[in-house]
């Protein structure tokens, strides 16, 4: 597990950089899945993280993972919550717009998901997964070793989501005169200000009426405060060999709300805070401060009702 200073150009597979924090929220859906009373279902997950590689999560999934120490416990808690939650959310968010009627689903940022293989997608349904080529590439000799199956027509797209995407995903399939469902989940932070504008630009352009959105809010520099605060989460596991500087993997600077961006371009938007999310699927959003940077933040979930 690697990191280094984020550039313009930079790249990454599933062991470095920013590929290792999907290797991470595997790790903690693979967790959450085997809960008595789970809240989601993954069964890829486990395997998926093991064939990364990484120690330190290859040893949180396996159960080997014991330091003894209250703190880390705690922090690895915190985080298998979150990532239930939230994963739970964006689960109910594709399944929703299957009954409404909408049959492409465009996955952002996909790192190690696997609801192309997991959810039960409407009838007819296509699925595009976009992310770096290298971690697409690992994902699908994963899945293929796995002998896993998509459970429904799927095309995993290899481009950077600062490069043209959009072009990539219309040359995979994808029709944007058809409505679609987007996820942007995980993924601002890792963006810099202006990509993410260019990003709800790219699929605004994309989005025939009734097209939908899900994403999350965090608010002001989110960069500098999710990584400020999110050395008591991962803080906490050093001692047991997570060298993941999580902070300098996102990028600082004031930029736009979303909500209101959305709202500008044509978008009905709902938004949910996290703790109403939190007890929305059973759960008490925790006071321990490790995951203060989630206090403030919204689940978003908008419709396009204008024709673009």
């Amino acid at each position: 597990m690697s990191t280094r200073s984020r550039s313009d150009a930079d790249s990454w597979d599933l062991a470095s950089s920013v590929g290792a924090t999907a290797t991470m929220v595997a790790a903690a859906r693979a967790l959450a899945s085997a809960d008595p009373d789970p809240l989601i279902d993954d069964p890829y997950a486990a395997a998926l993280v093991r064939a990364v590689g990484i120690d330190f999560f290859t040893r949180l999934v396996d159960g080997t993972l014991d330091s003894g120490d209250d703190r880390s416990a705690t922090a690895v808690r915190l985080m298998v919550d979150a990532m239930a939650v939230r994963t739970r959310f964006f689960d109910d968010f594709f399944l929703d717009a299957g009954r409404a009627g909408i049959r492409q689903a465009v996955i952002l940022a996909a790192g190690l998901d696997s609801r192309p293989y997991r959810l039960a997608w409407a009838p007819g349904t296509v699925v595009y997964e976009i992310d770096q080529p290298k971690v697409m590439a690992a994902k699908a000799a994963a899945m293929s070793e796995l002998g896993a199956t998509p459970a429904t027509a799927h095309h995993a797209v290899g481009v950077d989501l600062r490069d043209d995407w959009p072009k990539a995903l219309c040359d995979s399939g994808f029709d944007p005169t058809s409505p679609a469902a987007f996820s942007a989940e995980g993924l601002l932070m890792y963006l810099p200000p202006e990509a993410q504008d260019r990003l709800f630009d790219d699929i605004t352009a994309l989005s025939a009426a009734g097209s939908r959105i899900a994403t999350e809010f965090h608010g002001g520099d989110f960069g500098a405060s999710m990584a400020e605060r999110t050395q008591g989460l991962t803080g906490a596991w050093q001692a047991d060999g997570f060298d993941l500087d999580l902070g300098t993997l996102m990028y600082h600077g004031e930029r736009s709300n979303v909500v209101d961006y959305l709202l500008d371009r044509g978008w009905q938007v709902h938004t949910r805070d996290r703790a109403d999310v939190y007890r929305d699927y059973g759960k008490q959003f925790p006071s321990d401060e490790m995951i203060a940077p989630l206090r403030n933040s919204v689940a978003v979930t908008a419709i396009r009702d204008q024709e673009k």
